[in-house]
């Protein structure tokens, strides 16, 4: 595989996989009352703290970009890893699907403990929501795309 594949599969795949969680977020977080600003100030809360709340469109602005760079780097990952491990790749929607399941859990329970952002109660509907998205918008596209492009 060239350098350019690797480049077109993550690119692909960080892509689809950054579009469709956050549209996913929007509508599903909006349809409970959170306004699209406060989503994506929330996201830039994981770096800023809570001051992002008061930083307007700005804030919201880097949010997106921090979530387009999360999107990226889990599709770097897979990418890095479907490189040693085949099946990655062979059963691309098996382990895509179980990967959407793992971002989430290390984004819930490693990721965000640690940064600034807003702690929430467990809620398992919450959860669900979120895993349901990770699998369809985060760990399908991302290993999809990956095998579309990177083999």
């Amino acid at each position: 595989m060239t350098s350019g594949n690797a480049a077109r599969a993550i690119a692909t795949a960080g892509l689809a996989c950054g579009v469709l969680d956050i549209t996913a977020a929007l509508l599903a977080y909006g349809s409970m009352g959170l306004k699209p600003l406060r989503l994506l100030q929330g996201i830039a809360a994981g770096v800023f703290g809570p001051k992002s709340f008061q930083g307007g469109i700005v804030t919201a602005l880097l949010g997106l970009a921090l979530h387009f760079v999360i999107a990226f780097g889990a599709a770097t990952v897979y990418f890095a890893a479907s490189r040693g491990i085949r099946v990655l790749v062979e059963q691309a929607a098996l382990f895509g699907a179980l990967y959407g399941i793992a971002v989430y859990f290390f984004m819930n329970r490693i990721v965000v403990p640690l940064s600034g952002a807003v702690k929430y109660p467990f809620s398992a509907k919450m959860m669900v929501i979120g895993v349901v998205i990770h699998i369809f918008c985060v760990g399908l596209p991302i290993a999809l795309s990956i095998r579309r492009f990177a083999t």
